[in-house]
C-alpha cells in the first residue's frame, strides 16, 4: 500500500510538472548567460562638500551632477583632458578627493590581489595647477594624501613610502618582505576576517603617520595550484594561519613626518593579541587602538600619545562569547566618542566622555541597531539602521545626541538603508522587498521625497509578465520550542492536494540572515525557475543568525553547526508536514557556510533529506583560519569535542541520498583541501557522491561561463534526484 501511494504521489508531482506553462518558463541561459533579470544598481554616492553635488566615474571621467535633480552639472576631470595636458593614455578605474577637494588621487591598471587588496598605478591631480604627477613609477597600494596636503603615504612591496611635495620618494620602514614582514597593510587573514587592508592612518594635521606592522615570519604557509596552458601548473604561497596556529606578531608604531623618527606604541604584552583598528582621535597627538585578545572576548580601546608611544585605557568590554569588530567608533569635536555595543543583549548605540564614562545610550530596546551612518555634530544628530519592528525588516532612524529620541526616516514596510550627503541635508533611500526590486530615492532632511533615481520598474514589469510566485513568509515553532521564521515559494498553478518535493536553502552562519523582506537578487530569478517545475522552495533561519539579539546570534558559542543543524532538520520536517509536500523528497543548498550545514544536514538528518548540495563548503573547522574560526569555536585543543561533533568529515559514513560536492580550486578561502578531504572520507566510507571541481576559480565560482556551468549542473542534480 505504501509503495502504491509512493508511485501516485510521484505520478502527480509529475502531472503538476507537465501541467506548467512553459511559455514564460525561466531558464538557465537568461539568468546566467544573458542576464536578462538582472536588477538595475545605484552605486554609492560620492558626495561632494557642499552636500548637494556629488561625483560619478562615467565613459572615463570623473563628473558632477546635482543630487535634488540628478542633472549633469559639468566635468570635474576626463581622460581626454589629462591626455591632452598631461600625456595620460589610461583608463581611470578609481578615483578620490582629499579633504578639501583641491586634490583628486587617480588610479589606474588595477590588479587583484584577495577579496579587498589591490595594486595600482597610481596619480594625484591638482585640481587648481590642472596638473598631474604619478605617485611612484610602479604600482603601489593605498595610496593617500596627507591632510595638510604636503606628501603622500603608499605602500609598495611590505614598505610604507613618503612623496614630498618636491617629488621626493622615501621609505619609513625598510624591512618590508613577502611573507615575511608587511608595513602598512593587513596580512591575509586580517583582510578577510576584520575587513580592512589599510593599516596605517595619518594624524588629523599630517605630522605623524601610525601603522601596524606585522611580523609573519612564523606562520605556516599555504600552497595552491593554478593549472594554465604552460607544462606546468603555478603555485602560489602564502601565510595562513589555520586554527591553533601561530598569528602574525602585531606591532603599533608612529612615525614622525617632521623628524623622521619612528616611535613604537607601548599598548602593553602584544602576545597573542590582535590590533583590528587604529583610529586617530580628533587630538593631532592621540591615536586611538584597538585591542583585542585571541579568544576575541576582551577589546580595549588605548590612547596613544603620539610624541611618547605610551598609552592608556579609554574603554574596555569583557563578553563570555565573542566580540564583534566594526567601524562604528566615532569621536566627536569634544573629546566625546560614539561607538555599537552588545552590552545590554542587543547591539545598540553609547555615547562616552572622553575619559571613557557612559554619558547617554542612545538606542534601547528589544532590537538590533544593524548599521551606522554617522553623526551630524551640528544638529546633535545619530543616523542609523535598526530591526526595530521585526527581524525581518529594517528601517531607517536618526536620534538625538542628548535624549536618545528617534525619529524614523523611512517611510515603507520592507527592507531600508540609506546613504547621507556630507551634511545630512539629503539622504539616498534604498529600499525593497521580497516580491520588490530595489528602489532609489532621493529625500531631503525633512523626509521629503525630491526625486526617483531608480526603481527597476522595467523588470518589475517583466515580474509581472512571467508566470511567478509570490514568496510567502511562515513561522513555526520547533520541538524544543524555538520559534524560527522561514519564507516559501509556491509552485505556479499551485494546487494544494498535490505533493510537491521540496528545496530548501540556507546560510545559516553566526550573524547572518537570509529570511528578511529584501530582494534576493539573481537566486530569487533561479528559485522561481524551480517553482515553475513543480518545487516547493523555502527558506528558514536557524539558532545563530542575526536580527533576534545576542543570546540567539551566540547560542552556537563553541558548537558551530549543532543547533543549526537541529533546527534545519526540524524545518524540513516541519516542511515535509504540510498537506501539500511530499515527505521524502526534500533536499537542500547552501554555499560556503551554507554549504557546511548542507552536508551536516544531509549526513545527519539522513532519513529527512534525500538530497544536497554544497559548494564551497568548510568540511572540517580544523582547516579554516584562526580569527574566524577561534572566535566562535576557540582552538581544536581547548574545544576538541565541539570540532570532531559538528564537522562533516566525522559523519562521511552517513550518508544514504544524493550529493553534490562543488569547490572553486583556486578558491584562497576555504581551500580546496575541505573538498578533497571531504571526498577522501566518502571514498573511505565506500559512499557514492557527485562532484564539480573548478580550476582556479576563487570563493565565488564566476568568470566566463561558470556560473551558468555549476547552475545547469546544479539544476539537472535537482531533477534527478527531488
Amino acid at each position: 500500500m505504501k509503495q502504491c501511494l509512493l508511485l501516485l504521489a510521484c505520478l502527480l508531482s509529475l502531472q503538476v510538472i507537465a501541467q506548467q506553462d512553459t511559455k514564460n518558463a525561466i531558464t538557465l541561459e537568461e539568468l546566467w548567460k544573458d542576464y536578462k533579470f538582472l536588477n538595475k544598481r545605484v552605486p554609492g554616492f560620492n558626495f561632494l562638500n557642499d552636500g548637494k553635488h556629488y561625483s560619478r566615474l562615467e565613459d572615463n571621467s570623473i563628473k558632477k551632477y546635482d543630487i535634488t535633480n540628478g542633472e549633469f552639472v559639468g566635468d570635474i576631470l576626463s581622460a581626454e583632458k589629462l591626455k591632452l595636458e598631461n600625456g595620460f593614455e589610461g583608463e581611470i578605474t578609481s578615483y578620490s578627493f582629499n579633504e578639501d577637494e583641491s586634490f583628486i588621487l587617480i588610479e589606474t591598471d588595477e590588479e587583484p590581489i584577495y577579496r579587498r587588496s589591490y595594486t595600482s598605478t597610481v596619480y594625484v591631480y591638482d585640481v587648481n595647477g590642472a596638473s598631474m604627477v604619478p605617485v611612484f613609477d610602479k604600482p603601489v597600494m593605498n595610496a593617500t594624501l596627507s591632510p595638510d596636503k604636503k606628501r603622500m603615504a603608499f605602500v609598495y612591496e611590505n614598505n610604507i613610502y613618503v612623496r614630498n611635495a618636491d617629488g621626493e620618494v622615501a621609505p619609513i620602514t625598510t624591512d618590508g618582505k613577502k611573507n615575511q614582514i608587511i608595513n602598512g597593510i593587513t596580512d591575509w587573514v586580517y583582510e578577510e576576517e576584520f575587513a580592512f587592508v589599510q593599516a596605517y592612518q595619518w594624524s588629523p594635521d599630517g605630522s605623524y603617520i601610525a601603522y601596524i606592522k606585522f611580523d609573519e615570519s612564523d606562520v605556516p604557509e599555504f600552497t595552491m595550484t593554478n593549472y594554465r596552458d604552460e607544462l606546468y601548473p603555478e603555485y602560489v604561497t602564502w601565510k595562513y594561519p589555520k586554527v591553533g596556529e601561530k598569528n602574525a606578531e602585531v606591532s603599533l608604531h608612529i612615525y614622525n613626518v617632521r623628524s623622521g623618527k619612528t616611535t613604537q606604541a607601548d599598548i602593553g604584552n602584544l602576545d597573542d593579541m590582535y590590533i583590528p583598528r587604529i583610529k586617530w582621535t580628533r587630538d593631532n597627538n592621540a591615536l586611538c587602538a584597538f585591542k583585542m585578545n585571541r579568544h576575541q572576548n576582551n577589546l580595549e580601546l588605548l590612547t596613544v600619545d603620539a610624541s611618547t608611544g605610551k598609552s592608556k585605557l579609554l574603554y574596555q568590554e569583557k563578553n563570555k562569547y565573542y566580540i564583534d569588530i566594526t567601524d562604528n567608533l566615532h569621536f566627536l569635536k569634544n573629546g566625546d566618542f560614539i561607538l555599537t555595543s552588545e552590552a545590554d543583549g542587543f547591539n545598540h548605540i553609547y555615547l562616552f566622555n572622553n575619559k571613557g564614562e557612559l554619558k547617554n545610550q542612545i538606542t534601547k530596546g528589544d532590537f538590533d541597531v544593524t548599521d551606522f551612518y554617522g553623526v551630524d555634530e551640528e544638529n546633535q544628530r545619530v543616523y542609523y539602521q535598526a530591526a526595530a519592528k521585526s527581524p525581518l525588516e529594517k528601517e531607517v532612524y536618526a536620534a538625538s545626541l542628548k535624549n536618545g529620541k528617534s525619529m524614523q526616516l523611512s517611510t515603507e514596510a520592507g527592507t531600508n538603508s540609506a546613504q547621507f550627503s556630507s551634511t545630512y541635508d539629503y539622504f539616498v533611500l534604498n529600499h525593497s522587498t521580497i516580491n520588490t526590486p530595489p528602489s532609489y530615492v532621493v529625500y531631503n532632511g525633512d523626509k521629503k521625497k525630491i526625486r526617483v533615481i531608480e526603481d527597476n520598474k522595467a523588470l518589475g514589469m517583466t515580474q509581472d509578465s512571467t508566470q511567478l510566485s509570490p514568496v510567502e513568509f511562515f513561522n513555526f515553532q520547533t520541538t524544543e520550542g524555538v520559534a524560527l521564521n522561514g519564507w516559501m515559494i509556491k509552485p505556479m498553478d499551485f494546487k494544494p492536494e498535490f505533493k510537491y518535493p521540496v528545496f530548501m536553502y540556507l546560510y545559516g552562519g553566526p550573524g547572518s540572515q537570509q529570511v528578511t523582506d529584501s530582494w534576493k537578487g539573481q537566486n530569487y530569478w533561479w528559485f522561481q525557475m524551480l517553482a515553475q517545475q513543480g518545487y516547493v522552495v523555502a527558506c528558514v533561519d536557524n539558532r545563530g543568525t542575526g536580527g533576534r539579539g545576542e543570546e540567539f546570534k551566540k547560542m552556537t558559542y563553541l558548537k558551530l553547526g549543532h543547533y543549526e543543524t537541529i533546527d534545519q532538520i526540524e524545518a524540513a520536517k516541519y516542511l515535509g508536514g504540510l498537506d501539500f509536500t511530499d515527505e521524502e523528497r526534500i533536499g537542500i543548498f547552501g554555499w560556503s557556510y551554507g554549504g557546511y550545514m548542507s552536508s551536516l544536514c544531509l549526513f545527519k538528518g539522513n532519513d529527512v533529506f534525500k538530497a544536497a548540495i554544497a559548494v564551497a563548503p568548510v568540511t572540517s573547522w580544523k582547516w579554516y583560519d584562526t580569527i574566524y574560526t577561534e572566535r566562535y569555536m576557540r582552538t581544536l585543543e581547548e574545544n576538541k569535542e565541539g570540532y570532531e561533533d559538528n564537522s562533516p568529515i566525522y559523519f562521511a559514513d552517513r550518508l544514504k541520498g544524493a550529493y553534490l560536492l562543488v569547490h572553486g580550486m583556486g578558491d584562497d578561502n576555504v581551500h580546496f583541501q575541505n573538498s578533497a578531504e571531504m571526498a577522501a572520507a566518502l571514498v573511505a566510507a565506500n559512499k557514492q557522491f557527485d562532484t564539480y571541481y573548478y580550476p582556479n576559480r576563487n570563493h565565488g565560482i564566476y568568470g566566463g561561463p561558470t556560473r551558468l556551468h555549476l547552475y545547469t549542473k546544479m539544476t539537472n542534480f535537482i531533477f534527478d534526484n527531488l
